[in-house]
């Protein structure tokens, strides 16, 4: 099956609500979803299974930056695509595989929360989802992303890094379920051509392997 992003909607509650209690630990304190789909400083992003629900055109990409626009080209012509889900996943009786939440604060995009069903896991997801948080950041004109991730999650730590995010700092006992540490990450500067070319190649690699990229941005 074909996965994209689109924005959160009311309907999407319950199942949001059922990855977030299946993700996170049961001491975690509950997003008020209903509530921050009028807040105008969060976006929340769902993937979903489109053939599910009409699937509107992709939403372009940030501008290119002017050091290679051949491959930003690319990047937009191959954008037309969806994700193709692995077939041998066990299928959900839900549309919604995962979601992520992005707060604005001042010049810096903080993502708040980012899961994928756990069934669903391993076939691109949770990259598709951290694109489109990447994305918005850039459209927002946000200087940096920045989240924060538990010591124990390598999985998790590995995927931030290849998106250029380091270790900036660490919270103690952050997590209220074991009283874990978590680790602040963030990136380099979003509008540097540094940044963008190497986002623009993480894209065009995850194009190659997951076969498409599409984000709707309406809500």
């Amino acid at each position: 099956m074909d996965v994209a992003l689109r924005r959160l909607r009311p309907e999407d509650i319950n199942q949001v609500v059922e990855i977030e209690k299946e993700a996170f630990s049961p001491l975690w304190v509950r997003t008020p979803f209903k509530r921050e789909l009028n807040n105008r400083y969060a976006r929340y992003f769902v993937a979903y299974f489109p053939e599910s629900d009409g699937l509107d055109s992709p939403s372009q990409p940030p501008e290119p930056p002017a050091a290679d626009p051949s491959l930003w080209g690319k990047v937009v012509k191959t954008v037309q695509g969806v994700v193709k889900r692995d077939p041998d996943a066990n299928d959900s009786a839900s549309d919604i595989s995962g979601y992520v939440g992005i707060w604005f604060q001042g010049n810096e995009a903080h993502i708040t929360e980012i899961a994928v069903r756990e069934s669903l896991r391993g076939n691109g997801i949770g990259e598709l989802l951290l694109i489109g948080s990447v994305r918005a950041a850039i459209e927002r004109g946000s200087s940096v992303v920045t989240l924060e991730v538990r010591v124990s999650n390598f999985i998790a730590q590995r995927l931030y890094e290849k998106y250029g995010f380091k270790t900036a700092g660490i919270r103690k006992g952050y997590y209220s379920d074991n009283r874990e540490d978590a680790l602040i990450m963030t990136t380099s500067p979003l509008h540097t051509p540094a940044y963008r070319q190497s986002f623009l190649e993480l894209q065009d690699k995850y194009l190659g392997r997951w076969g498409g990229i599409n984000i709707e941005d309406q809500p």
